[in-house]
């Protein structure tokens, strides 16, 4: 049993969508922007992976589209109730931020849905390629740093979010397997989206 470390930079935008795309919680079957590893109809990639590029055009009809996610919260706290389909979650801050600690908060869901998904990926290259994976366990830790102090990153003042992403293989693999689930790693849908230019509409109800 081996463990590897990933380390991804995500800036905030990205960290802000993912925080609606994970409130989803419902990863199969997909959403249209992300057929994680589900969808056929455009084929599988090397990586067992498609994305789906077939996006609705800003037209009136997107707009007023049924919202996939509905969060209700009380101005008196923190604590939130959360829809998403058939699902109902919850999510609030820790007691030293106001909060009671009643469920994970924005940031705890933004680290599931990567991990979860990055899992997902890689398992389903594994089976796809008969690798003989047996276990993956993905483990996150989100912090914030100087730009000057990351090197592969183009901004270089101010501060930044950090991901840290361990990923934990088990099973008799070769190197070359190992390394290549690896690669798999950091392509999932949900690390492609918080690497990519994203566009958050705000507007009134």
């Amino acid at each position: 049993m081996t463990k590897f470390r990933l380390i991804k930079t995500y800036g905030r935008a990205g960290l802000c969508l993912v925080l609606l795309f994970i409130f989803r919680g419902r990863l199969p079957p997909p959403s249209d922007r992300c057929r994680c590893l589900w969808s056929r109809e455009n084929g599988i990639s090397e990586y067992g992976i498609t994305m789906d590029t077939k996006t609705a055009a800003p037209t009136e009809q997107t707009n007023t589209a049924p919202a996939e996610v509905v969060v209700r919260g009380n101005a008196s706290g923190f604590l939130q109730d959360v829809v998403t389909g058939q699902h109902h979650l919850r999510a609030d801050e820790p007691v030293p931020y106001g909060g009671g600690d009643l469920a994970p908060g924005p940031y705890d869901y933004l680290l599931v849905g990567l991990g979860v998904c990055t899992s997902m990926t890689v398992g389903f290259y594994a089976r796809r390629k008969q690798i003989p994976l047996e276990n993956i366990t993905v483990s996150l830790r989100h912090s914030r740093i100087h730009a000057k102090d990351c090197e592969e990153c183009l901004t270089k003042e101010g501060i930044l979010d950090r991901i840290d992403v361990e990923v934990e293989l088990s099973g008799p693999l070769t190197p070359e397997q190992r390394a290549k689930l690896m690669e798999v790693a950091g392509k999932c849908p949900v690390h492609r989206t918080l690497k990519s230019e994203i566009d958050i509409r705000l507007r009134p109800a």
